[in-house]
């Protein structure tokens, strides 16, 4: 399907077309594509379409509608849903379906939004290519050979192909922005805290932040406006910060604004494709009337070693609880409580959540704790700091999404060090809280798509939507992948 939100959104409230014939068009497409790229855990067509039934039947009658009436949406599958498994793309959660829905599902569903099934993602949202799911490999939209990023690919994959306008995923060292990147769709991380995260199957909890991918940064706004809000089921929820977007009711153009350029974001390791991209989407920002700043951020090289440790130590402290005797795989073969646990888990984790489990236990344990965990949340403070500092100078801050464009299935799955580093760009933003998204800026020479990342200062996602929408008009960087016109 080629709509946007907005599209459809306008063409049901016009009476143009129905929800129903809006939610039969995404199963379509669902049915001729996902087989290439495998996005979809499960899809729920008889749910969807009575759900897209019932908006119809109210609209017939004048009863209100929200302001998602009739959208398809696909959820990541580690965010709970009622009636559709949770299974996080593990083994140890294979069998689950959980009894309550998250809030974000809620606030979809109250808003008249369709869900039409669950997507993809590396197991527990431990990855950067979607190739650590324990169900099965998602592959790229716009070349089978490529991976799809991780962990939200499967999200980023069912947007790009076509199949559905817009997607939840979660990003907790860049688990939307990498795929969205690879990928050529935009990919928004809220500020910490805009987003409750009830319902949101824990990773690292300081870090982790639930967010829309979508065609465009109009379409973004308009799902952030749902989902963003109060929830006393969460803690870390943020109240009485609603988000009101002006590009959601049609403004398009931001204030004045100046653009932040770190020279630690373009060192070694960056691709030459991906390095004049970006330039060349910094200078389009200058086009747009920004201007143009050299910043410092000098603690960020630490990044991506400070957000290893306490990332490992927050998933290891998280998944404890998967024993073997409250939910999750349970082995058949213990003879005392001992074996129960080690054999479910060894039995129900994949390599690379075990690898972090024990990364984060060693860095947690008596001895260490504060040679690697405590200087971490140190190291954490200085690159909070270091934002701060910027922000007093500028109102964004511009720098690659990913070193390369989407690298090729395999390549770097012997090599966890080389896959870590994928996301060298984005783990700060995860560490300070800060709001930031990816959009297309471009294309390498194979064709693949390039991301450009814009960080905001705390809770001004409005403006880096703003700036971001201005940029995108007037391109073809966000168009859908070539799956769903092969004849091109």
């Amino acid at each position: 399907m080629n709509q946007s939100v907005y599209d459809i959104v306008t063409a049901i409230g016009k009476g143009e077309t129905t929800a129903r014939a809006v939610v039969a068009e995404s199963l379509a497409a669902i049915a001729a594509r996902d087989a290439q790229v495998r996005a979809f855990v499960c899809v729920d067509g008889e749910g969807a379409l009575a759900a897209a039934d019932e908006v119809d039947r109210r609209l017939a009658a004048g009863e209100r509608v929200g302001p998602l009436a009739g959208v398809p949406v696909a959820i990541k599958d580690n965010i709970c849903t009622l009636n559709l498994p949770t299974t996080c793309a593990s083994r140890m959660l294979e069998d689950y379906t959980s009894p309550y829905e998250a809030g974000v599902v809620e606030r979809l569903r109250s808003a008249g939004a369709i869900v039409v099934g669950k997507t993809n993602l590396d197991e527990f949202a431990m990855g950067s290519s979607n190739e650590n799911s324990a169900l099965f490999r998602t592959v790229n939209a716009w070349s089978p050979d490529r991976v799809a990023g991780g962990s939200s690919g499967g999200s980023a994959v069912a947007v790009a192909a076509g199949m559905v306008p817009c997607a939840l995923g979660s990003d907790t060292g860049g688990s939307i922005r990498l795929p969205a990147s690879f990928n050529g769709v935009v990919g928004l991380k809220p500020t910490y805290g805009r987003v409750s995260r009830y319902g949101l199957v824990a990773f690292g909890s300081s870090l982790d932040q639930i967010g829309p991918i979508t065609r465009d940064a109009r379409d973004a706004a308009i799902v952030l406006s749902v989902i963003a809000g109060d929830d006393a089921r969460d803690s870390t929820n943020v109240r009485g910060r609603p988000f009101i977007s002006g590009i959601a009711d049609g403004e398009t153009t931001p204030d004045p604004f100046s653009v932040g350029v770190a020279s630690e974001c373009f060192g070694e390791g960056l691709a030459g494709s991906v390095r004049a991209s970006v330039e060349a989407g910094i200078g389009r920002l200058g086009e747009l009337g920004a201007e143009t700043v050299d910043i410092r951020l000098p603690h960020m090289e630490y990044a991506i070693a400070c957000y290893y440790i306490i990332a490992t130590a927050e998933a290891s402290s998280n998944l404890a609880r998967y024993d073997g005797v409250h939910y999750g795989h349970r082995t058949s073969r213990a003879d005392d409580i001992f074996e129960l646990y080690s054999h479910s888990r060894v039995e129900g984790f994949g390599a690379e959540v075990k690898r972090r489990i024990m990364l984060g236990t060693y860095v947690l344990s008596s001895g260490y704790y504060d040679a690697y965990y405590k200087k971490a949340l140190q190291v954490r403070t200085l690159i909070r700091r270091d934002f701060e500092k910027a922000f007093e100078k500028v109102d964004v801050i511009a720098s690659p999404v990913a070193p390369t464009t989407a690298f090729r299935v395999g390549e770097k799955t012997d090599d966890p060090l080389a896959m870590y580093l994928a996301d060298v760009y984005t783990t700060s933003a995860n560490l300070a809280g800060l709001p930031a998204i990816s959009i297309p800026c471009g294309f390498d020479e194979d064709g693949m798509p390039i991301g450009l990342q814009l960080m905001g200062r705390w809770f001004e996602e409005d403006r880096l939507l703003a700036i971001a929408h201005r940029f995108l008009e007037g391109t073809d960087y966000n168009r859908l992948s070539p799956l769903c016109n092969p004849a091109r």
